[in-house]
């Protein structure tokens, strides 16, 4: 794939530069949500344990090039000594870090102040990089959520040092090659969400690179509507069916099967507990809206997850975040956790809301690989290039 790990590198006695990703939810001063810290423990241990000195930038919020003190990483660094079980010297200034202090020099780990505090960070600049490069002899990039943008921390310290993934990073990689660079076939995707207009680019490339496509939430009403089918008060992107109809013929050039529901859950309100009915999905009453698919459509989606060996997955089937219209999603992940358990399904999932509705659904734990990266994760499935990524590949291993 081009791109080199951890286990390419000769890390004994050197600063490795680690770029990561602890943009994590913070209340009152409290970090109220640590998965993200957790996910980078094993790289920070594989780079101390290789005997490197690791080295963390990370960003925290958009202080936009300005020093913003609600946005200090200060604040999540007794969560991460905590998940570390180890000290970790925190670096105020870039200035600080190029000093060298014998505080530094004797910390096992570093963590620079919130990288997005310099103006040159989003700007890619690349003295910044350049100074950044200084402060090691490796890089190392933990943060596939943010490689889809080509900043100096993501992609133009790469330029100046040798570069490797991370363990997160790898195994995001890993996945995402194993989901659409050189899937085990039938492939399946399941697309879901409020807009076909937000997923124009990621429907056109998986129409040539998946099986199977499964189009649910407010996008399969477009298409639906696109169909000649009355929708009612129905989310619906009426100016999008044009563009609908031209991804249904490319799908059917492309020899790909698109599923979209044949009966859906209606209901006059949008909350809680409503008052609904299941009618097929041409029959939707005119002052009813749409909120999930039916059971024949649950039943069909079952049966091609069955036929599927690799499923990729983004975005819910209904409005999953208001019972009962959960229950689309619900039992969809579920049967896909059911064939990824029996190891008869590779089960990849991310982005946006994907996540949230299979935690809801209880199933995210069985999936294969759940990325946490959303907008790195959607461009990937888009087919696009992203910076980060294709920096680890610029220069050779030392």
């Amino acid at each position: 794939m081009g791109w080199k790990t951890l286990d390419d590198m000769d890390l004994a006695g050197k600063r490795v530069l680690l770029r990561v990703d602890i943009n994590v939810p913070v209340e009152g001063g409290r970090v109220t949500d640590a998965t993200r810290i957790e996910r980078i423990v094993p790289t920070v241990r594989d780079i101390l344990e290789k005997g490197g000195t690791p080295i963390l930038i990370a960003h925290f919020g958009r202080p936009k090039g300005k020093v913003v003190l609600d946005l200090s990483l200060r604040q999540v660094l007794p969560v991460l000594k905590e998940k570390l079980g180890l000290p970790v010297a925190f670096i105020e200034t870039l200035d600080a870090a190029e000093r060298h202090t014998e505080e530094q020099d004797a910390a096992r780990v570093m963590l620079l102040e919130n990288i997005r505090f310099h103006a040159g960070e989003e700007k890619n600049d690349p003295e910044l990089a350049r100074r950044l490069a200084g402060l090691g002899d490796i890089y190392c990039n933990d943060a596939f959520s943010a490689a889809h943008r080509a900043h100096a921390s993501t992609e133009g310290v790469a330029q100046f040092l040798p570069s490797c993934a991370g363990r997160l990073m790898q195994a995001e990689l890993e996945a995402l090659e194993a989901a659409l660079g050189k899937p085990e076939r039938p492939v399946l995707a399941v697309v879901g969400g409020a807009k076909v207009s937000t997923k124009l680019d990621l429907l056109g490339n998986l129409v040539s690179k998946v099986d199977m496509l499964v189009i649910g939430g407010g996008m399969a009403n477009t298409f639906l509507a696109a169909q000649g089918i009355d929708v009612g008060k129905s989310l619906c992107e009426h100016d999008m069916a044009d563009t609908a109809r031209e991804i249904l013929t490319k799908a059917k050039a492309a020899g790909c099967e698109i599923l979209l529901p044949e009966d859906v859950v209606v209901a006059r309100e949008f909350k809680a507990g409503a008052e609904n009915q299941i009618v097929a999905a041409g029959e939707c009453p005119a002052d009813a809206m749409i909120l999930d698919a039916g059971p024949k459509a649950v039943e069909r989606i079952g049966n091609a997850l069955a036929r599927a060996k690799t499923l990729i997955w983004n975005g819910p089937l209904g409005a999953f975040e208001i019972a009962p219209f959960d229950t689309a999603t619900n039992a969809a992940a579920a049967r896909a956790a059911e064939l990824t358990r029996a190891g008869q399904l590779t089960s990849v999932a991310g982005g946006g809301d994907t996540v949230a509705a299979l935690n809801g659904a209880g199933a995210a734990e069985s999936f294969t690989y759940i990325s946490t990266a959303g907008g790195a994760f959607l461009e990937w499935m888009e087919g696009k290039d992203l910076p980060g990524v294709a920096a680890l590949s610029a220069r050779e291993a030392a």
